[in-house]
């Protein structure tokens, strides 16, 4: 049985599914309050209620880490189950990006040992269950172009996530 619930951050409402072994989606913010929706059709058998406190704690990191704090998001309990093999180790390398860094899909592709893999590994990115916690914001096109973001908002929602961390020449960005 898995369970979700919305919360409040500094870049909107976001949401959260969970089940026995784990955290198994986050929801970023949505137009018109669309959240919970979302997160619904994502996991339709989710029933809203109250977190756990191993998911309130998450919670919470998450919001301190949207603050421009710099909590430990990588020891939050992910349940990948269904994840393909191939995205776990494109999220595992992503995981490992520190904040205020980034990296290329390129690089990624190589780190995995198949330097024509960048695309990919963009795709795998753009399957992630777990943004925020497996930062894909943080990954970057060929000469730091930003790339692409399925989140709501798209790239500016990418460059808004990297001005809070810091991330080099993003700072110019005021959101």
């Amino acid at each position: 049985m898995r369970s979700a619930t919305l919360f409040e951050t500094p870049i909107g409402r976001c949401g959260v599914a969970w089940g026995p072994r784990g955290i198994v989606g986050i929801q970023l913010p949505e137009p018109a309050g669309a959240e919970r929706a979302r997160l619904l059709r994502r996991f339709p058998d989710a029933i809203e209620s109250m977190p756990p406190a191993p998911v309130a704690d998450a919670i919470a990191r998450i919001v301190m880490h949207l603050e421009g704090g710099s909590p430990d998001l990588d020891s939050i309990e992910l349940d990948m189950t269904g994840v393909q093999e191939f995205d776990r180790r494109v999220y595992e390398i992503a995981r490992a990006i520190a904040r205020g860094a980034t990296r290329a899909y390129g690089e990624i592709a190589v780190e995995l040992g198949d330097p024509g893999a960048a695309r990919a590994v963009g795709q795998a990115l753009g399957r992630n269950p777990f943004p925020i916690i497996i930062p894909c914001h943080r990954v970057l096109a060929a000469a730091g172009r930003p790339g692409g973001f399925s989140a709501h908002g798209g790239v500016a929602t990418k460059l808004r996530l990297l001005a809070i961390e810091g991330a080099p020449g993003n700072s110019e960005f005021d959101f």
